[in-house]
């Protein structure tokens, strides 16, 4: 608890302050800033908190759904990122390491609290495949006979995202991840601790489950392929 009242001043000292004061630090890497962090600097931790407080709040507050737990989870994520900082090897990439301290952190909130992931089914992905982009709605719709109008474009919305929500726990992560926060495979991975391979064979099995759902629900219509 008092550490996490510290998160809370720090991000508190570092928005009122702002970074005029700090320039050099406040320009330095994420890597940078964990190593002076991991050297006893607590303006380094802070500025860590400050620099991804918008990004992780928004990336937690749309897995999870909720403003609160998503604060809760940013709060636990940072504690983390304290308490385990002797984990984090030197040389590796900050960002990924967070959101796999972050996405963990919030996969235990939903089992805690019984939530599942809503993701966005408008979310535009790169796949890895050049400049091809696709969106769980665009995934839907393709096969479908006929356009929706607005009306059932939102009720079909809902239909899919109670789908989702029915996925398995790793499929669910994996979908979210992709379909909602638009990583790419290989982030994925990272995120997860997974093989490349991994990530999308649980893709590929989700995506299966998915049309068997809709198909019962009478959102596809045709032979499956």
């Amino acid at each position: 608890m008092e550490k996490l009242q510290e998160i809370s001043e720090v991000r508190e000292r570092v928005s009122t302050r702002g970074v005029g004061r700090t320039r050099p630090m406040a320009e330095a890497s994420d890597e940078v800033l964990m190593a002076s962090h991991l050297a006893g600097d607590r303006e380094a931790y802070g500025l860590l908190v400050h620099r991804y407080e918008k990004e992780l709040f928004s990336y937690l507050q749309r897995m999870l759904g909720d403003a609160m737990l998503a604060e809760d989870v940013f709060q636990n994520t940072f504690l983390t990122v304290h308490t385990k900082r002797h984990l984090f090897v030197a040389g590796r990439p900050f960002r990924p390491w967070l959101y796999t301290l972050a996405t963990h952190q919030a996969i235990d909130a939903m089992r805690r609290n019984g939530r599942h992931n809503r993701p966005s089914l408008n979310q535009r992905v790169d796949q890895g495949t050049g400049d091809q982009h696709t969106t769980m709605i665009d995934l839907l719709s393709s096969t479908q006979a006929s356009p929706n109008d607005e009306v059932e474009r939102a009720e079909t919305a809902q239909l899919v995202r109670t789908s989702v929500e029915e996925l398995p726990e790793h499929l669910r992560s994996a979908i979210v991840l992709c379909y909602y926060q638009g990583f790419k495979y290989k982030e994925i991975a990272q995120v997860l601790g997974i093989p490349v391979g991994t990530v999308k064979s649980r893709l590929h099995a989700a995506v299966v489950r998915l049309t068997e759902s809709w198909r019962k629900l009478g959102l596809l219509t045709g032979d499956p392929a």
